[in-house]
């Protein structure tokens, strides 16, 4: 039987903690239930989630449909694409049936990746090695959820890049039923002997906008070449997610800001930021190092607006700064011991001039 892969490499970063992690999972679920029930993917569609943060994971290794069952997904710090697609390339060497002298091997893979920001890591060699070798074997197509992503980047690596804008629950429902038209219309095609190029379904009804690859083509070497000057290892700036610890439970979470618009302007002189606060969520502390990077960053605690309270107590106040560096909660009690280091002492105020704190890369 030649089997049509389809893989799902996502963006599992901190910034897509909360709502839009959570509208991926859904989403995954309701794919699979779909795609279940029509004898075309039942028959051919093989599926696989790679996920990446920091690093990159195989979630779910290659499993016919009718036995796939959607992974829970993890969150990890940073944005390294190019590790996930080191990871993809290295799963479709193991197991990708290539065609011999006795049989036909498996149809074109189909690539749907998700991600909600900017890599953070250096992609140049994982990009040269896609584009020589899989590049002209495989169907990627690259999703932006938001408007955060840079599409410079994204058309390096696949002609088919769309941009989901609206992230509200309508917005994605719409969405996911898209990706499983898509793969139930290529599933015909391969079925039917057509053709095994992914087969996109229509837009229509829906805020999913396929960029014009022509106007990529069009710009300036200087501005095509804006994506390749940001290729080395960075942050993404469109997030701030901070790491702390609850004092009374010891439980991790993480805590979300996001880049304001600028057009918005300041409505006060009392902590107007450059980020406003998203909200705070608990995570698993060791899924969460092992798809983080180890590299980390500063940033002053006046750029930030909003403070949480905690995900895992309630306290009312979920980013205090010990002077060990870490970030933990605090309730009504002006003495407070720190969950990291262990020391206790009384709350003072930072100043004017704010505290640099450790932040993740995005």
């Amino acid at each position: 039987m030649r089997r049509l892969p389809i893989y799902f490499l996502i963006d599992v970063s901190e910034s897509m903690i909360g709502t839009p992690i959570q509208q991926v999972q859904d989403g995954m679920r309701t794919i699979i239930q779909n795609l279940r029930v029509d004898p075309y993917a039942l028959e051919t569609v093989f599926v696989s989630i790679i996920a990446f943060a920091g690093k990159a994971k195989v979630l779910s290794p290659l499993t016919e449909l009718y036995k796939f069952y959607p992974p829970t997904f993890p969150i990890g710090g940073g944005t390294s694409l190019g590790k996930g697609l080191e990871c993809l390339m290295n799963d479709m060497d193991r197991n990708i049936q290539k065609t011999t002298l006795e049989q036909k091997g498996d149809w074109k893979p189909i690539i749907f990746l998700f991600t909600d920001g900017n890599p953070t890591d250096n992609y140049a060699a994982a990009f040269r090695r896609w584009n020589e070798k899989y590049r002209k074997h495989c169907s990627l197509v690259a999703v932006s959820i938001g408007d955060n992503v840079n599409v410079l980047t994204l058309a390096q690596i696949t002609n088919d890049i769309l941009l989901l804008k609206d992230t509200d629950p309508e917005s994605f429902s719409k969405f996911f039923k898209w990706v499983t038209a898509s793969i139930k219309n290529t599933s015909v095609s391969v079925s039917e002997q057509y053709s095994d190029d992914v087969k996109l379904a229509p837009t229509s009804g829906i805020n999913l906008e396929k960029v014009d690859m022509r106007e990529i083509n069009d710009r300036t070497p200087a501005r095509r070449e804006q994506a390749n000057d940001e290729c080395s290892d960075t942050v993404d700036d469109n997030f701030v997610v901070l790491h702390g610890r609850c004092q009374h439970t010891k439980n991790d979470y993480l805590v979300k800001y996001a880049r304001r618009d600028p057009s918005f302007g300041e409505t006060d002189g009392f902590n107007s930021g450059l980020y406003r606060l998203v909200g705070s969520y608990p995570i698993d502390l060791l899924t969460y190092a092992d798809l983080s990077s180890e590299q980390q960053t500063q940033i002053n605690t006046r750029a930030l607006r909003g403070m949480p309270t905690c995900p895992c107590c309630g306290n009312q106040y979920g980013v205090v700064v010990c002077e060990c560096g870490n970030i933990f909660c605090v309730g009504e009690s002006m003495t407070n011991t720190c969950p990291w280091c262990g020391v206790t002492g009384t709350l003072g105020d930072c100043g004017s001039n704010g505290l640099d704190i450790a932040r993740g890369l995005g």
